[in-house]
């Protein structure tokens, strides 16, 4: 590998986005605003083809941040041993700047769920959850970033709030948070509560990475707004609002645009790119 493969050892605190192979070669020759890229960690499991090349390419070029959403770290068994050796085998030859998870659960008696499900927050869990952390910081050999979920309905047996929960999780295993702020907003607006108070409690100088992304509008049998975490669409004005009031209390961090479903043309994402570039700018001014 390129040894200039390896000088991205952090993301600057600026726009990123999540890397699409139809966007290869704007990324390449016209990036605008974009300085940083995030990759999904199980797309880039295998040895060669296509997939490799551009990462490999790309890597050399600017700074990368893996994003895991297979790792299940608040299953209830045991973590894959095996998932998380090809996870380590990608992160050790990508050396990227940053890698995630999901406060989630996907897994159940060997079974893997397409989806990412939260969890009830009680002592238990969170000692749980905090053991996961560590397994898969020590495998490893590096911090990861936790990611805050998207929630559509509130466990009763929950004797913490999430960001309690996220706070001691962080105190007792040294993990950073990635602040997604559409999930703040649709959890803010499923659950009820608000999604400014909820930033604000938050240990904001651990948070290494802020997400943006769209979401769908819906509603229940009782006729009540229900937003799903859709990724398929532009960031909502409250999205934008939200990540203001979290960039005015915590100065310029990586900023990412997620946009995983009916994928823009570049000028469309690279332009939500430079949106965030003038925000993190005015923070600084």
């Amino acid at each position: 590998m390129n040894a200039s493969m390896h000088s991205f050892d952090h993301l600057p605190n600026a726009p990123g986005v999540g890397f699409k192979p139809q966007h290869f070669v704007d990324i390449v020759e016209r990036p605008g605003a974009v300085e940083w890229l995030e990759v999904h960690a199980e797309n880039y499991m295998g040895h060669g083809g296509r997939p490799i090349a551009q990462l490999k390419h790309l890597a050399e070029k600017i700074a990368i941040s893996v994003h895991g959403v297979g790792l299940s770290i608040g299953g209830e068994g045991p973590l894959d041993t095996d998932h998380l050796a090809r996870l380590k085998y990608l992160l050790n030859w990508l050396k990227p700047a940053r890698f995630s998870e999901h406060l989630a659960w996907s897994t159940h008696d060997g079974a893997f769920l397409n989806d990412l499900l939260p969890l009830p927050y009680t002592d238990t869990v969170l000692t749980r959850v905090a053991d996961h952390i560590d397994e898969v910081q020590t495998t490893l050999g590096r911090q990861i970033l936790l990611e805050n979920p998207s929630s559509y309905l509130a466990f009763d047996a929950s004797t913490l709030s999430e960001v309690e929960f996220l706070t001691v999780l962080v105190k007792r295993t040294g993990c950073g948070l990635l602040l997604d702020v559409n999930n703040v907003f649709v959890s803010a607006t499923n659950l009820g509560f608000d999604p400014t108070e909820y930033i604000d409690a938050l240990p904001l100088q651990t948070v290494e990475e802020i997400h943006l992304a769209g979401h769908d509008k819906d509603q229940d049998e009782n006729g009540k707004p229900v937003l799903i975490d859709s990724h398929g669409c532009q960031a909502s004005e409250p999205v934008w609002a939200l990540f203001e009031h979290v960039i005015d209390k915590c100065g310029p961090k990586p900023s990412l645009i997620e946009w995983d479903t009916e994928i823009p043309d570049w000028p469309i994402l690279e332009a939500e790119a430079a949106r965030i570039a003038s925000i993190l700018k005015a923070s600084v001014a």
